[in-house]
């Protein structure tokens, strides 16, 4: 009786940390999620890197990928390995410079593969996620306040998310994605800029331009 009694006293507490921290995680990402939300647009420089120790692929092997995106609400305009991704609320316009082509489709990326795409940075956790509080960090003098979220679905292709999060500004600093074949990607915030002054027509997409210019538009 005894041993039983104390399997469920500590069932019933594991149970109550474990709500304590998953509520605890939560309160920090909707105060980021309000935080970020409020500005009217934001600029953010980032850096990706890549890992996979099964594949014997470790952080720091290659130089890490430069990426700049200019978000406001769910439009944004991304800069990443040389093509631009244009979305402008109800159509995204992706730019390949090198074969000069314009894809344009209806919606933003679909998420049916689990990833956290621009225009949900600041909702993706509110469906589809367990989530509790991670590690403390310090980085650089700052401190990071990690949440782990794992997808509910068993088939996504991401196995985790990592948010890192600015403990002081409530800002994200750091996003690690796990896929389920062990690959590690992580964006890394090197510059944020908010409230930018941006002309109206900047998340506009300029057919004329890209014509002119001998762009094949599709």
């Amino acid at each position: 009786m005894k041993k039983i009694l104390f399997l469920v006293i500590t069932v019933f507490f594991t149970t109550l940390t474990f709500s304590q921290n998953s509520e605890e995680a939560k309160t920090l990402l909707d105060e980021v999620s309000v935080k970020m939300g409020a500005y009217k647009n934001m600029y953010i420089g980032f850096s990706q890197t890549l890992s996979n120790e099964d594949a014997g692929i470790n952080e720091g092997d290659e130089p890490p990928i430069r990426g700049e995106i200019n978000l406001q609400g769910e439009k944004y305009k991304l800069n990443y390995l040389g093509n631009h991704f244009l979305y402008d609320g109800k159509r995204l316009h992706i730019i390949n410079n090198d074969e000069k082509e314009v894809s344009i489709t209806e919606g933003d990326l679909g998420e049916d593969d689990g990833f956290v795409y621009p225009s949900k940075l600041l909702s993706f956790y509110k469906e589809g996620y367990n989530f509790v509080m991670g590690k403390l960090q310090n980085t650089k003098g700052r401190s990071i306040q990690y949440v782990t979220l794992n997808p509910i679905d068993s088939t996504s292709e991401i196995v985790q998310v990592e948010l890192g999060i600015d403990a002081k500004t409530k800002h994200i600093y750091k996003l690690i994605q796990t896929g389920a074949n062990g690959s590690k990607t992580t964006f890394t915030i090197t510059t944020f800029k908010k409230n930018q002054d941006l002309s109206p027509n900047f998340f506009t997409f300029n057919k004329e331009k890209f014509l002119g210019q001998n762009y094949t538009i599709d």
